[in-house]
């Protein structure tokens, strides 16, 4: 499927050189798809292997430093084929098993038990046995970039429910200082598309983009924040958290305590980042926001009225 974006020279470069290595395997020839094409990410599939070119701005060290981690992960992490990164057009490429994505058309078989006992697994990863140090887990930076491109984008009627959602925020959430927890390993950037299932059956994260140290909580954040905003239900919220707790996440207290005062900060910064992304879409598309996009401007303005709970710690 075509996600849209420029058509380069990576483009081809890219599919010559994902076709090349699914050659040298076995491969289905045939099943060749664009996946994505976008600024900050061009990604193609050939027969079972994906080829990633990365954002311009990816730091080669940082990157090379995540995929070693993937490596050492694998019942969590879907490992990548090789911890080489290469070149293309001046982007770096990695290459990857192809896996099953969730399927979206069918949301009532989300896997949401296996997202959170996977980010359990990855939460409770002690700092001594990772291969490799890691930077800072980048969610905070996404937040900030997010609002970012909303400033950029031109003037909204809605940017200002979202700037003052922002401006509660604590500087940790807004990566304008370290998070005041201790650090765990986190993945910075959990939705259900970053989960495919291997032809074993096994669900594994994938994107190891944003992984890094960090507060855990981010990890949990959007759905959080979905279910604050009404476009959660709360059974599935309910799956996704008992299932979290089951597995010992560190992020929230166990069964019986109030997940909210660790949650909150993280929630309302994932909502500000949705809703500043969503209104720099409609700038740059010249439309209205949609009823889901309205939905978590609308938060921003209720956000701005309340102060957040206490910055979260984690609580093992």
């Amino acid at each position: 499927m075509y996600a849209g974006g420029p058509v380069t020279a990576l483009l081809p470069a890219l599919t010559a050189k994902v076709r090349h290595t699914a050659h040298r395997t076995t491969c289905a020839c045939g099943s060749e798809a664009v996946l994505a094409d976008r600024d900050d990410a061009t990604v193609i599939r050939h027969g079972n292997i994906v080829a990633k070119a990365h954002a311009p701005d990816t730091d080669a060290t940082e990157l090379a430093a995540r995929l070693k981690v993937a490596a050492a992960l694998p019942g969590t992490l879907l490992p990548p084929l090789g911890e080489t990164v290469t070149q293309l057009h001046g982007r770096l490429v990695t290459l990857w098993e192809a896996g099953t994505p969730v399927d979206r058309d069918n949301p009532d078989a989300a896997p949401w038990e296996a997202a959170a006992t996977l980010l359990a697994g990855l939460h409770k990863v002690p700092a001594a046995r990772l291969p490799h140090s890691l930077p800072e887990m980048r969610g905070p930076a996404k937040a900030a970039r997010a609002m970012g491109r909303m400033r950029a984008a031109g003037p909204h009627p809605a940017a200002a429910p979202v700037e003052r959602a922002w401006a509660t925020l604590p500087a940790w959430a807004r990566a304008e200082a370290p998070a005041p927890s201790r650090k765990h390993l986190c993945h910075g950037d959990l939705h259900l598309g970053q989960l495919v299932r291997t032809p074993e059956g096994q669900w594994l994260l994938i994107d190891v983009d944003d992984l890094g140290l960090g507060e855990p909580a981010w990890d949990l954040a959007r759905p959080a924040a979905w279910y604050a905003c009404g476009l959660l239900g709360p059974d599935e919220w309910t799956r996704f958290l008992t299932a979290y707790q089951g597995a010992g996440g560190p992020a929230i207290p166990a069964a019986g305590a109030d997940p909210w005062p660790a949650l909150d900060v993280p929630a309302r910064a994932l909502t500000v980042q949705t809703a500043a992304l969503a209104v720099a879409k409609s700038v740059a598309e010249q439309r209205p926001l949609d009823e889901i996009e309205q939905a978590v401007v609308d938060a921003c303005d209720r956000m701005a009225a309340l102060p957040p709970e206490l910055a979260p710690t984690s609580t093992k």
